[in-house]
């Protein structure tokens, strides 16, 4: 074998290395699930109960794995496209030709390369906003099935048309959509004042800025509940639209029709004015319809097919 199909089946490992060591890692992965779903099932027969931050776990997961494809990616490709560049020489036999394409390729590489590098960079800060995100909706949902012992239900992710709720809460006292939001805080070393929302009834005003979104979105969800419960209960049900802010300090100098909490300030919640008292028999078909609708996530080792 002479020198130059020596150096051509070497070019040709890194490129199959590059590749098909991945492909086979997958792949074992997929078989080993396979054959251990075969061997075995879930002793769960119902479908269970979304958690809080349900689908911004599963945001997550995927933003995840995409940034993870990204970084094989950026590693692979620029070497593939090296060793083809090099095979290519080498089975002409003549390097000089091949190396006029040289500026070529190595513009495209750093295109291809900076291109990569936006993209993750991008990624990365959508991963902090969602980690941030589901951050807030443990904290609010730990601090919400506190009001059980009160005698509360309380949802978590109940699934809408085309959105979610953050949480629903549903006592005698009334029926509560919660809407989280995990906002993070300026680090400008001035203590309480950086973790000070004013509210004035009409819009949140943070130490680096004004908003009154969070607010809409809150009543819009109120009213699609209030809208989806009466017609599935068969009596009007009023919705009280809550937008919880945990880690921050509210300070209120107005009442607008959507309450606005602290995290640590919903062990009170039931007592929110504004909110419609509920009777036994209306208070269990909430719970039902409710239940009905949140019981979507099938057990891991189940043969079914997730809901989406």
């Amino acid at each position: 074998m002479g020198d130059l199909e020596q150096q051509t089946l070497i070019v040709i490992g890194v490129v199959a290395a590059s590749v098909i060591g991945p492909a086979l890692g997958v792949g074992s992965l997929v078989l080993r699930r396979r054959r251990a779903r075969a061997r075995r099932k879930t002793p769960l027969v119902d479908d269970l109960l979304r958690t809080p931050g349900h689908t911004l776990r599963e945001q997550l997961d995927d933003a995840t794995i995409d940034l993870q494809w990204d970084v094989f990616a950026l590693a692979a490709i620029p070497l593939v496209t090296l060793a083809v560049f090099l095979a290519q020489g080498h089975l002409r036999g003549d390097l000089r030709e091949v190396m006029r394409l040289t500026p070529l390729i190595a513009i495209v590489v750093l295109a291809f390369i900076g291109f990569m590098v936006r993209k993750m960079w991008r990624a990365g800060e959508r991963l902090d906003k969602l980690r941030a995100g589901l951050d807030a909706e443990l904290a609010v949902g730990q601090e919400l099935d506190q009001l059980m012992r009160q005698g509360a239900v309380v949802f978590h992710d109940v699934p809408a048309d085309d959105f979610n709720i953050d949480h629903v809460v549903v006592s005698r006292e009334g029926v509560f959509a919660i809407e989280t939001k995990g906002f993070t805080k300026p680090n400008g070393g001035r203590g309480k004042v950086d973790a000070t929302v004013e509210f004035d009834g009409s819009i949140l005003r943070f130490p680096n800025r004004a908003t009154k979104d969070p607010l809409e979105q809150a009543q819009r969800q109120a009213a699609w509940l209030a809208r989806w419960l009466s017609g599935a209960v068969g009596t009007p049900i009023r919705v009280l639209p809550i937008l919880a802010l945990p880690g921050w300090y509210v300070k209120r100098t107005g009442r607008g029709e959507v309450r606005v909490f602290s995290g640590g300030e919903l062990k009170g919640l039931l007592k929110a004015r504004g909110a419609q008292t509920l009777s036994v028999q209306d208070l269990q078909r909430v719970v039902h319809q409710l239940e009905q609708r949140c019981r979507t996530v099938v057990p891991m080792l189940s043969e079914r097919k997730r809901a989406a």
